[in-house]
């Protein structure tokens, strides 16, 4: 048994929890190993290497689009990504939409929601969604299935575990308020290979764990 294989069978999860392994920066390789282990979902964060993937690799290979997304580069992945997790902008949603229109899709998306300390990361605040939220009867071929959201990176597993909890509970008022006859919003994509125990705990139906299983990137 590769090493990958095995870190990855030492990942127990509940069963109502998805992993998304990320394989970016990771050579095909790698990807077939797990592959061949009988996983399927895995996670791209640059455009250009997930057409490569895409192209070589097998394709019954669930692809989800992880990363923070230009709307020039839409066009490229909305053929074959299972689920675009980072939309941060309605201007993206937009354009996916358009996108997705041209090929008669539905696409699946989750909006990404700023929680961390760090200014660096993307995303809606909670004021900015609910707004978006707003204009969604204005796009048909975009379906909103639930949020997305990074942590801040820190050893403070308090903080960590209260902006998961936040996203949660936004998770969940939007749910009732603006979801709740909407089976299909029902993904909430937080927690990595550093913090994604407290993920769980909090409500996560989606981990996007990478270096976990294939260790360290090579950038």
């Amino acid at each position: 048994m590769s090493s990958i294989v095995e870190k990855y069978r030492q990942i127990c999860l509940p069963a109502n929890v998805q992993l998304i392994a990320v394989s970016k920066f990771q050579p095909e390789s790698a990807v077939m190993e797990l592959y061949e282990a009988g996983h399927r979902a895995f996670g791209e964060s640059r455009v250009q290497e997930l057409m490569e993937k895409h192209e070589h690799l097998p394709k019954d290979i669930q692809w989800h689009f992880i990363g923070h997304l230009q709307t020039n580069k839409i066009k490229y992945i909305v053929p074959f990504s299972v689920l675009i997790h980072g939309v941060d902008s309605f201007k993206l949603l937009e354009e996916i939409d358009k996108c997705a229109a041209r090929i008669g899709k539905v696409q699946d998306c989750l909006l990404q929601i700023h929680i961390a300390r760090e200014e660096t990361k993307f995303g809606f605040s909670f004021e900015e969604a609910n707004e978006t939220v707003s204009k969604l009867d204005t796009l048909y071929n975009v379906r909103i299935c639930g949020l997305m959201g990074m942590a801040s990176y820190t050893d403070d597993e308090k903080a960590v575990r209260q902006e998961f909890r936040s996203l949660a509970q936004y998770f969940r008022q939007l749910k009732a308020s603006r979801f709740a006859d909407k089976e299909y919003f029902k993904e909430l994509s937080m927690g990595m290979s550093g913090d994604y125990p407290i993920a769980i705990e909090e409500g996560a139906t989606m981990l996007r764990i990478g270096s976990s299983i294939f260790g360290e990137r090579n950038y």
